[in-house]
């Protein structure tokens, strides 16, 4: 009776555990039957030509995905490095009185949702690049070649650069969650070896626990891309949405992927228009799906190689 019992409850979860990729595939499946018409239409062009005009039929997603390249850069390079070096803070020097709560109050950031993002960016964020930031960065760097072609044109506010830092913020705490596990999970017979040798603090962080810890640091930079790369409210809000041209300036106010589903959603007022915003969000499940496929091998490269030192 109890085999059977057992027999019965397992068939019961693997059922359940089975929904979740049936799940997946059958969204996916229903965003291809959608946007087939685009597919067979546009080809790869699709993600490379930057011409949207729905009036003549005639779609291009270049405009976006470069948007979306450069915002996710933008976040990415501003957030990393910050979250991993409060992550190390955190693990290797903060007092155990404080390392608690300050970890739980950057953390907090994870959970505050999309759109109180943007309209604390559009409210307070914007102006102040407008005001400050971007010109600041314009005077100074406006005129060193090359680097300065990232700061010309005209200064508003609602561009590139704005959406970018709204994504730094939003990512930094799932990196920072991540990679502060990933330290700490680096074994403490590492440290006191580099230390009983005589090396400094820092020496034994350099030399023994970031370079353990490689592998699972690129893994939550990877998830916090995949985050950015997805993200719609906040960076809708602050990104511009008025440009599908290819800039090197980040101050063109341009779209992203996902800003452009919100933004054009309910205007799709035919087949192949719905058809060219539903695979926009294909690319976008299929580009989460390997993101994250990728952050989970890495991660967990991490814990193998623990499991390794500690057999």
């Amino acid at each position: 009776m109890t085999s059977r019992a057992d027999r019965v409850f397992a068939w019961s979860v693997g059922a359940l555990a089975l929904l979740v990729p049936l799940t997946l595939l059958g969204i996916a499946l229903l965003l291809l039957v959608d946007a087939w018409p685009s597919v067979a239409r546009y080809g790869l062009s699709f993600l490379v030509t930057t011409e949207w005009d729905p009036v003549k039929l005639v779609f291009g997603a270049g405009g976006y995905v470069f948007g979306t390249l450069v915002t996710t850069a933008i976040a990415i390079l501003l957030a990393a490095p910050v979250a991993i070096g409060a992550s190390v803070f955190l693990v290797e020097y903060a007092p155990r009185l404080v390392r608690g709560p300050l970890a739980f109050l950057i953390e907090v950031l994870a959970y505050i949702p999309s759109i109180v993002y943007g309209l604390w960016g559009f409210f307070v964020l914007v102006p102040f690049m407008r005001t400050t930031v971007e010109p600041a960065l314009q005077g100074t760097l406006g005129g060193v070649p090359l680097l300065g072609a990232l700061f010309s044109g005209p200064v508003v506010g609602l561009d590139l650069l704005t959406g970018g830092l709204v994504l730094a913020i939003m990512i930094l705490p799932i990196i920072l969650a991540i990679a502060r596990e990933v330290v700490s999970a680096v074994p403490s017979a590492q440290r006191e070896g580099m230390l009983a040798l005589g090396a400094t603090r820092w020496e034994t962080v350099s030399r023994a626990v970031l370079p353990y810890a490689r592998a699972g640091i690129v893994g939550a930079a990877v998830l916090g891309v995949a985050r950015a790369f997805g993200e719609t409210m906040a960076v809708t809000m602050v990104v511009g949405n008025s440009s599908t041209d290819i800039s090197p300036s980040l101050f063109t106010p341009g779209y992203t992927l996902a800003s452009a589903i919100a933004n054009q959603f309910t205007e799709a007022d035919s087949e192949l228009y719905f058809s060219a915003i539903v695979e926009i969000a294909l690319v976008l499940l299929l580009v989460a799906i390997v993101v994250n496929a990728a952050a989970r091998v890495l991660i967990r490269r991490t814990g193998a190689a623990r499991e390794g030192m500690i057999l």
